[in-house]
């Protein structure tokens, strides 16, 4: 008895100094911190042993004098710059970073500090950080922190559920008096209790036919229906079950981190999110909230604080965004083809619409030359027409066959083009010349020209290397018989294969084409050829690629041009030789020092990196402020305190 009134008076306490804790956490707002974790720009490498220590730094400056650096820090008692060997690393205060883009994306770091005020073994927080970004919100993998209590508390659950699973039985036969079923079987019928050693398959029919009864009616007589019904209830309310067993489930995917505090003490986790950054992405901020819960219920609503900002700098920015032009030769005369397919019948000339698709394809034509006599910047001159045919018949009757075909074509395609420029010359109207004369415009009278193209056997091997249907034997027969010179004789040997029935039938109609070429001239144009400057679109979408961090992208466009936007998107690659091999070659400004500089940080040439950047800073004074931003350059000026009067 005395045992439970002191378990009692315990949970009254434990109750009493949770509410009370409570109580002050909510009077008082408390909440995370979010801060930046501390950043050591110093030393970040370690030295090799034995290796000199560089306290001092020989550059050249601007005005081509030699200055020596050494490494110092200001003394706090008399102001003074005083040498040192090392800085020891900052605590972080600032509200704000900036980091570099680097591949196209940028490393975000921030640290989550949880008071000890938040902690207790019987709750749990869950922090939910968020990032801002161009209006945009993203809501990164949530912390939770667990009691070891409330820890306790879920597993629990967990285990109760399971027992509560445990109890459901899965298998009919569970509920069936299996003994009383054979005391009557072996009582009543014997017969029928002989088939419990009977490896032999009887159905329910046979079963049923020979004893009156069949096995699921002696089954259902000894179940236990009762039971039955009361496990199917139990089945029917797994889902509330688990509501009232596992309040708060253990979350295992999508969060960052789930830790069981056994201890008390201020909690801090250094958090890093990859962002691949977007065009026009020049800072994201980072915001905390959360939720402080106990086993039962939403305790406590964790405010947001304030956030974190962190200015991203990016070497998108050197690149050149001028337009980039080309010269480009401009023909005055062109040429269009196309490939018509016209079925004919055997030997004839005469084009039959309600052959194959004739009807479809002569109207693709038609809208074709309406598309060209109308077009504003080409002039139609003339139109070459030239027929083909397969190899049947003799090479002479076939070469004069599509001849006549060529004709036909010819004939069909006039009317076509005469409709059209009628057309044209209704629409124009007349026209006043300077001496006030009104004149008829007059469409221009387009020339057909024919060809007759023959037996086109050039196709036919196309077709025959093409199909899958014929065996690598039949193609390799076919071939043989190619070098025949004499066409009828070739045609005559391919008469004799088995797979000529399939040349016939499938391949020879597509022979039995019709070639169009177009032979046009750009209005107003008189030279031959212009040599004139166009704006280089290939060029210009590099460019893009590079604003929109698509690094690799860029260089597969630009890499052939070799100028500074290549280089631009080999450094932000860190393609270090080939970015140097270009910078090398280019005109030294304040652009081209600064990345120089970059780049001989990154291969630890420490004097000429301070020389390049300090040229850059005389050139362009704005690149005072930009050498803080990228990772490279900041820890030169932190290092020798370069810009430190």
């Amino acid at each position: 008895m005395k045992r439970v009134i002191l378990l009692l008076l315990l949970g009254l306490f434990l109750a009493c100094s949770t509410q009370t804790k409570l109580h002050k956490i909510r009077r008082r707002g408390v909440s995370a911190q979010l801060s930046l974790p501390a950043e050591q720009l110093v030393d970040e490498s370690p030295s090799i042993e034995g290796a000199p220590r560089h306290d001092t730094l020989t550059v050249e400056a601007p005005d081509g004098k030699q200055l020596i650096l050494m490494r110092a820090q200001r003394d706090e008692l008399t102001g003074e710059m005083v040498a040192c060997e090392q800085l020891d690393a900052v605590v972080v205060t600032a509200r704000f970073r900036h980091v570099a883009e680097r591949h196209g994306k940028v490393e975000l770091a921030f640290q989550i500090s949880v008071p000890d005020t938040l902690l207790d073994a019987r709750w749990q927080l869950c922090f939910h950080p968020r990032l801002l970004v161009q209006g945009d919100t993203l809501a990164l993998e949530p912390i939770y922190i667990t009691g070891a209590d409330f820890r306790k508390g879920q597993l629990r659950g967990y285990q109760q559920y399971e027992r509560f699973l445990r109890s459901i039985a899965r298998d009919s036969l569970h509920f069936v008096d299996e003994n009383q079923l054979e005391i009557f079987l072996e009582r009543n019928l014997p017969q029928i209790f002989r088939f419990k050693n009977d490896t032999s398959l009887v159905s329910d029919e046979a079963f049923a036919s020979a004893f009156g009864i069949t096995e699921r009616q002696a089954v259902d007589h000894y179940t236990n229906h009762l039971l039955q019904r009361a496990n199917a209830r139990k089945i029917a309310r797994k889902g509330k079950m688990w509501e009232k067993y596992v309040r708060n489930p253990i979350v295992r995917e999508g969060i960052r981190l789930d830790t069981v505090l056994r201890e008390s003490g201020r909690f801090e986790y250094c958090y890093t999110h990859t962002l691949a950054t977007r065009p026009g992405l020049r800072r994201a901020d980072v915001v905390l909230s959360g939720d402080l819960r106990d086993s039962k219920s939403l305790l406590y609503r964790i405010p947001e604080g304030a956030p974190l900002t962190f200015y991203i700098s990016s070497l998108s920015t050197f690149a050149d965004l001028s337009p980039h032009y080309k010269t480009e030769v401009v023909e005055r005369r062109a040429e269009s083809h196309t490939l018509c397919r016209v079925d004919f019948a055997a030997g004839r000339s005469e084009i039959d619409p309600s052959l194959g698709e004739n009807k479809e394809e002569m109207a693709r034509i038609c809208r074709i030359l309406s598309t060209l006599l109308e077009n504003s910047v080409f002039e139609l001159d003339s139109i070459l027409v030239g027929a083909g045919c397969s190899p049947e018949g003799s090479f002479a009757s076939n070469q004069a066959l599509s001849g006549r075909r060529s004709e036909s074509v010819c004939a069909h395609f006039r009317r076509c083009v005469k409709q059209k420029t009628d057309s044209l010359q209704r629409e124009r109207g007349f026209s006043v010349d300077e001496f006030g004369r009104i004149h008829r415009e007059t469409a221009p009278r387009i020339p057909f020209r024919t060809r007759s193209l023959g037996e086109d056997w050039e196709t036919l091997e196309a077709l025959v290397r093409e199909d899958t249907l014929l065996s690598v034997r039949d193609k390799g027969r076919f071939a043989q018989i190619m070098e025949i010179r004499e066409p009828d004789s070739r045609e005559q040997a391919l008469r004799g294969e088995s797979f000529y029935p399939r040349l016939r039938q499938e391949l020879y109609p597509r022979l039995r084409s019709v070639r169009f070429v177009f032979h046009l001239h750009r209005k107003g144009m008189v030279k031959d050829t212009v040599h004139t400057t166009v704006l280089d679109t290939l060029y210009m979408e590099g460019v893009q690629a590079i604003q929109d961090r698509d690094y690799l992208k860029a260089i597969g466009i630009l890499a052939p041009y070799a100028d500074l936007n290549a280089a631009v998107a080999y450094l932000a690659l860190e393609r270090n030789a080939s970015a140097r091999a270009i910078l090398q070659r280019l005109q030294p400004d304040a652009r081209i020092h600064y990345m120089l500089a970059i780049l001989a940080s990154r291969e630890e040439d420490e004097s000429s990196a301070v020389s390049h950047y300090l040229k850059a800073c005389a050139l362009e004074p704005s690149y005072v402020h930009r050498g803080r931003l990228d990772p490279e350059i900041a820890v030169l000026i932190e290092r020798y305190r370069l810009h430190d009067k």
